[in-house]
């Protein structure tokens, strides 16, 4: 019963989406709806640095500028990054927080959670947005995986790191665990 409650909340989510982007192309492959998916096929690694110091553990950068995310293995090279959708500026306006922009600076996944997290606070008023395989890192935000169509090259979040549910997924069963560092870029905009 849990599982059909999670996939109505994704549908309902990915319907309501896709009245606002009817230009999208779509296509039905697996439990989630899915839209075109080639704005995936960008090299997300090129926009991050190859090596970095990590200070000899694991590290995952966020770089709102470039829309990427970046996993660093304990030696500071780069093994796998994507496309990373931050917090804007302005909360939509139905919101009190006038800046809802990821907090910048180094901090430590604190919780994680499976494929069926979600959100206690949006959408307002009641909560209930799906975030499969969140992991908190700072004051209520998370980096999780969301419906691709929802993972995009823009900062509109409410703060959370968006990523497309595979990579959530990979991050947190076979990257991530309690203590590993996130790193957000400063904002250049």
């Amino acid at each position: 019963m849990r599982k059909i409650l999670l996939w109505c909340k994704w549908t309902s989510t990915c319907l309501v989406f896709s009245l606002l982007v009817s230009c999208a192309h779509m296509q039905s492959d697996s439990r989630y709806s899915y839209y075109d998916t080639s704005r995936f096929d960008d090299d997300y690694a090129a926009r991050l640095p190859q090596q970095m110091d990590t200070g000899g553990k694991k590290l995952v950068l966020v770089d709102p500028n470039a829309h990427a995310w970046g996993a660093y293995a304990s030696d500071g090279r780069l093994v796998r990054a994507g496309l990373a959708t931050a917090g804007g500026r302005v909360c939509p306006p139905d919101e009190d927080a006038a800046d809802c922009r990821t907090g910048i600076g180094t901090f430590t996944i604190s919780s994680m959670q499976g494929e069926d997290c979600y959100s206690k606070v949006y959408p307002r008023p009641h909560g209930g947005g799906l975030m499969p395989y969140c992991m908190f890192f700072h004051n209520g935000q998370a980096l999780h995986g969301a419906p691709d169509p929802l993972v995009i090259s823009q900062n509109v979040s409410h703060g959370c790191v968006r990523m497309r549910i595979s990579d959530a997924q990979w991050m947190q069963q076979d990257f991530a665990q309690i203590g590993t560092k996130v790193k957000v870029l400063p904002y250049t905009e």
